[in-house]
């Protein structure tokens, strides 16, 4: 199967007329700002003071009516997590968190991928030496009806804290904190797990006179990273509480584990972005619980021994350089077995093989879905026996989770359980109904796939005028966002005529570019990362770039980053 089509450049419709900034905020930021839907200071989303209340949560008054009693009872209370960033982040959220506000007998748990499955399993259930009195979930638990059963049966009491879409029908649990169940009216349904669990805390401090002067603003370096890490939309809402948290970090206030996370990963907290949380701390955590177990990581970020912390984040550092050569075996694989395939054959995508890791096919799954751009589930053995557990990426405009509740609902028991969002999705099957699976998961592709979805397409905030080059707009572009998902960083594409290229990287994957603008001859530094081949000198072409500061021996010069690179006019 060929690489998908082309990339298609389009430059971002001019917002509304920008008021209200002040002067020393440059105009061109003010237009990225307008195209964002953005047009004056109060709706750049970087105050906490316009956090919405918590009170607006779906479950909330029951879930503080447990929390309430089980501290002031000294009654155990077992923190369940997942094995993702979210989950980590939370976990440690709820644990640091409760032990704020006077909780004294708090305890937590992370799933074993392989072990115990997803969420709060029967099986989880069935581990734990003692019963607690009082279960709390974070980012998972929606879909774990039989796992609330289980630990409703040995006498635990179970507040749900999730953000993942509900199927039909909702546990027995005794409270469920989930801004995407149905019929509530929480504005902010992007809050990802460990922004739930900060909600219940604000209002669990607010439930409690008496702890009101605890300043649950220190979680909030943990709560940035699992919102960026998680890839949830950054809403105004969610702006509003990563910047919160890379405040802490670059004034070097975030917790020993974050800290040492940045040192080992050769980041400056004191110039941190979401970025650098998104594709350097953030895989760290999520090392840990695709490899091996999720606890090292959930251990560094509860570390307050900054000796501690820098053993466990070298020992994530290991574990994400494993990930990392597994991972390009793995899709080197998958290529090998799409280039046996007929281009066309498939709009769905589905790959299995024996020898996969069933921890790392989610990172499969995304880097072919970004080659083909066509929606892929990519699947690994789960053990012993014949069980797969898949991962699915889709493209915008294709929702995964749905398409999958479709193909559940075509074919009942196909499917063993399924849960996810719009762009990412988790399942289990059986080996022998993975070509049933592959056929009927193709099928809603093709029905639900838009023509245009398939056409790879690249926003880019316009040409830089000459003047535009400037450090100044550089280093305002970079504390501006913070920019993520639903919240994209400035691209700007501008004709360069290219005056030398050469390799850079250990391995040579990368590039080094002087490009010269033609309209007045300045030269520009650009580094192009992943590479996919040199580029002759003289050539003329249209560059899609990232305004960055290259900060070298204490100077501070521009820099391009190139995201893509095509003949001008092509």
């Amino acid at each position: 199967m060929s690489a998908g089509p082309p990339l298609r450049i389009i430059r971002r419709a001019p917002g509304a007329a920008p008021h209200g900034w002040p002067a020393f905020v440059h105009p061109t930021l003010q237009r990225v700002y307008a195209s964002r839907g953005v047009t004056c200071p109060d709706e750049a989303g970087h105050r906490l003071g316009g956090l919405l209340p918590p009170d607006g949560l779906p479950g909330i008054a029951g879930a503080l009516e447990l929390l309430a009693d089980a501290i002031a009872n000294d009654r155990s209370i077992l923190v369940a997590g997942d094995y993702d960033c979210d989950g980590a982040t939370g976990c440690a959220v709820a644990v640091r968190g409760l032990r704020m506000l006077g909780a004294r007998r708090v305890a937590y748990v992370v799933p074993d991928r392989a072990i115990h499955g997803y969420g709060l399993t029967p099986a989880l259930v069935a581990s734990l030496p003692e019963a607690p009195h009082l279960v709390v979930t974070v980012d998972n638990g929606t879909a774990s009806l039989a796992g609330v059963a289980a630990a409703r049966a040995r006498g635990c009491r179970v507040i749900i804290t999730d953000h993942h879409l509900p199927g039909p029908t909702l546990p027995d649990a005794d409270a469920i904190v989930n801004p995407n169940v149905p019929g509530n009216g929480f504005a902010s349904k992007a809050l990802c797990g460990v922004g739930v669990m900060f909600y219940l805390l604000l209002a669990l401090r607010a439930a409690m006179d008496r702890r009101r002067d605890v300043d649950l603003a220190s979680l909030l370096d943990l709560v940035a990273l699992g919102t960026v890490a998680d890839l949830v939309p950054l809403d105004r809402n969610n702006r509003a509480l990563v910047e919160g948290g890379l405040r802490r970090i670059r004034a070097g206030h975030a917790c020993a584990g974050i800290r040492a996370l940045f040192e080992v990963s050769g980041r400056d907290e004191r110039t941190a972005t979401a970025a650098d949380l998104g594709y350097s701390i953030g895989p760290r955590i999520n090392a840990a619980g695709r490899l091996e177990d999720m606890t090292i990581g959930v251990e560094c970020l509860l570390s307050d021994d900054p000796p501690h912390a820098r053993a466990l984040a070298a020992v994530l550092h290991d574990i994400n350089r494993q990930r990392r050569d597994l991972q390009t075996a793995m899709v080197d694989a998958a290529i090998r077995k799409l280039d046996g395939l007929q281009a066309g054959d498939a709009l769905g995508v589905s790959l299995f093989d024996a020898g996969w890791h069933h921890g790392v096919v989610g990172l499969v799954a995304s880097r072919l879905k970004e080659r083909l751009h066509r929606p892929v589930v990519a699947f690994a053995p789960a053990g012993e026996g014949d069980e797969l557990r898949g991962s699915a990426r889709s493209v915008p405009g294709f929702h995964i989770r749905d398409a999958l509740a479709e193909v559940d609902a075509r074919s009942p028991g196909l499917v063993e359980r399924f849960g996810g969002h719009a762009m990412a999705a988790g399942l289990t099957l059986r080996l022998s109904n993975l070509a049933r699976f592959a056929e009927a998961f193709d099928a809603v592709a093709r029905e639900r796939l838009a023509p245009d979805a398939l056409q790879p397409v690249l926003m880019s905030d316009g040409e830089l005028a000459p003047e535009e080059f400037a450090v100044e707009l550089a280093r305002q572009l970079r504390v501006a966002g913070p920019w993520g998902q639903g919240f994209p960083a400035p691209l700007f594409d501008n004709v360069f005529e290219c005056e030398a290229c050469r390799a850079m990287g250990t391995d040579g994957a990368h590039r080094r570019l002087r490009l010269r603008d033609p309209r007045d001859g300045r030269l520009h530094d650009a580094v192009w990362f992943g590479a996919d081949g040199d580029v002759a000198t003289g050539a003329s072409l249209r560059v899609v770039f990232e305004l960055i500061v290259n900060d070298w021996n204490g100077r501070e010069s521009v820099r391009l980053l190139v995201r893509h690179r095509e003949h001008a006019g092509g």
